[in-house]
């Protein structure tokens, strides 16, 4: 019975949508973390007679014709790259991103990730990293003796150094954007890396070519919200309750056949 096998579709599709909403609700205080939803696309159709089709020598049509889907299936977690929530930390080297972009991060093994986590540390050389360890790009050294570090909001990096009255330049941090945010693949880690439908980097610098500011201080919190994520969790939840009833009907009517005598 085609029925079964229709509502275990929709079963594994309700699961797979469970799965992303616990994910979004687990972090929900993950620094930079961009939510994600399920989409759905109905599976193909049999069909039995088909719309259009003559059902006289005179030429008249079939205005509706009949045609039964097999199922659904899940057709993509997009991610919602909305702005979330700014938190302030009172740490110098943290830094949000208030608008459009992602800071530019160096991998280990050469690659480029991106993120809008802005937890940064220094290493035992003074590089801006991540809490990883990865390099925050374009390489900026902030020295041991450095006192009273600023970062503006289009990104500049000042500091004192030693018994200097004046600050020094360390560097600019930059930023990246891509035509379809959407597109960028999840590595984990807070981390984002290109692909063919994310398009390629475009670089620049803070408040520059609309790109977005940098606040020192802050970090942007993860844009889920609660009340949304329990809502669909519950929706989830009674649309699998329905598609399992379906499959205990069709169970039920498969019986009832096989003890005809």
């Amino acid at each position: 019975m085609k029925a079964l096998y229709i509502a275990a579709t929709g079963m594994a599709a309700q699961e797979r949508n469970v799965e992303v909403i616990s994910n979004n609700i687990a972090n929900m205080r993950t620094t930079g973390y961009k939510r994600q939803r399920a989409e759905f696309q109905d599976m193909i159709y049999q069909q039995h007679r088909r719309a259009g089709a003559l059902t006289s020598a005179s030429g008249t049509q079939v205005p509706a014709g009949i045609e039964i889907g097999s199922g659904v299936k899940t057709a993509t977690t997009a991610r919602i790259m909305s702005q979330g929530s700014v938190e302030p930390t009172q740490k110098e080297l943290d830094i949000a991103i208030r608008g459009e972009g992602l800071f530019v991060i160096q991998m280990p093994d050469g690659r480029t990730a991106y993120t809008r986590d802005g937890a940064f540390e220094r290493d035992n050389t003074g590089k801006l990293v991540t809490i990883d360890g990865f390099e925050v790009q374009p390489g900026i050294v902030i020295p041991d003796t450095a006192r009273s570090i600023s970062i503006s909001d289009d990104g500049v990096v000042e500091a004192f150094l030693n018994n200097d009255s004046s600050a020094t330049n360390l560097g600019q941090i930059q930023l990246a954007r891509f035509v379809n945010k959407t597109g960028l693949e999840s590595i984990g880690g807070n981390l984002f890396v290109e692909t063919g439908a994310s398009g390629t980097a475009q670089i620049g610098i803070p408040n520059g070519d609309n790109f977005g500011g940098t606040l020192q201080g802050f970090l942007e919190l993860a844009n889920v919200n609660a009340v949304t994520e329990i809502a669909d969790l519950i929706a989830a939840q009674r649309a699998y309750e329905m598609n399992s009833r379906v499959v205990s009907g069709a169970d039920e009517m498969m019986s009832s056949v096989s003890q005809m005598r």
